[in-house]
């Protein structure tokens, strides 16, 4: 093996923030232009797919281990606590939100699912925000219950019953003015934004089993 510093081990279960929740099924070298890189190649049971990282990378593409259960249970918590509203402009919020998930924390993906599923009860979101909140809500379950020990529709039950009283009250604080103003073409410009995601090092192939 290279020098590089190996964080995780075979079998460990990690966090991709823009894939999933995978697990380790292997470490190796490979060449790659003038010098050799050591890879983690993870699993990602929700897409069934498997994508090799760099680990030299893994620190800025976010993957890290699961969370303890008191994180998790932490941000559980938080999911049902008063919080300010985000912006009305639906381009800005869903960078922000995608912001976040890069970050990939879960306390980051836990404030995008809490954002987008209020503001969903105020008016229907836009296209890229309904999969980014799906994404996020996904990872969210899958984490979290790895980490309490729970499954992950346990997990979903667990989730919205943090969120609904609060979506009560909002629903009644809510404006009729409050609008998007949004179009399904503006979409447009955050197309090749949201392509570029993951774009670096790492080969995903879900067909690699050297």
């Amino acid at each position: 093996m290279s020098d590089t510093t190996i964080k995780f081990g075979i079998n460990q279960r990690v966090v991709y923030p823009s894939q999933g929740v995978g697990i380790i099924k292997e470490i190796k070298e490979r060449p790659f232009k003038d010098k050799t890189l050591t890879y983690y190649v993870i699993y990602l049971e929700v897409s069934d797919m498997t994508v090799m990282i760099p680990v030299e990378r893994c620190d800025e593409l976010g993957v890290r281990p699961i969370v303890t259960r008191e994180e998790a249970e932490a941000a559980l918590e938080m999911m049902g606590q008063e919080f300010e509203p985000v912006t009305s402009d639906w381009k800005l919020r869903y960078q922000m939100n995608l912001d976040l998930l890069k970050k990939g924390t879960v306390t980051d993906i836990a404030s995008i699912v809490r954002c987008l599923y209020h503001r969903s009860k105020v008016k229907e979101l836009p296209i890229l925000e309904r999969k980014l909140y799906d994404s996020a809500k996904k990872l969210l379950e899958d984490e979290i219950a790895l980490a309490i020990e729970k499954t992950p529709k346990e997990v979903e039950g667990i989730i919205h019953s943090k969120l609904e009283p609060l979506g009560i009250i909002r629903n009644e604080k809510a404006s009729v003015s409050d609008d998007d103003d949004y179009d399904d073409d503006d979409e447009e410009f955050l197309d090749d934004d949201n392509n570029e995601e993951d774009d670096g090092d790492d080969d995903d192939d879900g067909d690699d089993d050297e």
